[in-house]
């Protein structure tokens, strides 16, 4: 790529200006794909390994051959590349609110996710989340359909959210709507860039059988450093 930097695509939506860029990083002779809303950044090819550790830790728990997965929240990509690295999955449906999210991996915007778009068990949901949570669930076609993993990476955190009508999500009875959508044993896996929180733990212990916060470390090329993500996987009772 011979610019330095490269606004991809960006458009005006109901939560602000979300915006695709790619530069080129001289340091670390790499192209840097980034997603911002209006000035916060959301996302970075830089730091995928907590994304890639949600799909891994969330389908870890479950013995079952042919699952059914929703991620929620499309981004970069990283998620659902890595849940479709699973022979065991059978069907993906990714919920994204933003069309313009999806567009970008139909046009093949981003070559790292390359292939996520045309696997013929993916299925790209134009939808809100949270407002499928409350409602007939992930799959437009089979209103109250079960899935065996729901993989979440949407707002920055349980106590950090994109907006404000995000945060009734993250209580008890947010989750006991969410782990209706499961089978029994099934899982719900989030991804948060905060610590562990122990008032969101206690969240999900009162709705799951089990629940354990995983910290994914990760190498930050940009501090020299270490820095860190969460990962939530918490599991129905059988």
């Amino acid at each position: 790529m011979g610019a330095r930097f490269e606004e991809l695509a960006w458009r005006e939506t109901p939560i602000g200006l979300i915006s695709l860029r790619r530069r080129r990083d001289p340091a670390l002779q790499a192209e840097v794909y980034e997603v911002k809303l209006d000035d916060e950044f959301l996302m970075s090819s830089l730091f995928p390994v907590a994304e890639i550790e949600l799909a891994r830790l969330g389908l870890a728990p479950l013995a079952d051959t042919e699952l059914d997965v929703v991620v929620g929240g499309l981004g970069l990509g990283y998620t659902a590349r890595t849940a479709l690295a699973d022979d065991r999955v059978r069907s993906l449906h990714v919920i994204e609110a933003i069309e313009d999210v999806i567009d970008w991996h139909r046009r093949g915007l981003l070559p790292f996710a390359a292939g996520l778009a045309d696997d013929p068990r993916t299925r790209l949901v134009r939808a809100d989340f949270f407002a499928a949570v409350d409602g007939d669930g992930f799959d437009p076609d089979r209103p109250a359909r079960r899935f065996h993993a729901v993989l979440l990476d949407i707002d920055h955190s349980p106590r950090h959210v994109l907006h404000p009508r995000n945060a009734a999500f993250y209580t008890p009875a947010g989750l006991r709507r969410l782990a209706g959508h499961l089978h029994p044993g099934g899982v719900f896996a989030l991804w948060s860039d905060d610590p562990p929180d122990p008032t969101f733990g206690q969240a999900l212990a009162e709705v799951f059988a089990t629940a354990r916060a995983h910290v994914v470390p990760f190498a930050n090329p940009l501090t020299g450093g270490e820095s860190a993500n969460t990962v939530y996987v918490a599991r129905r009772a059988d």
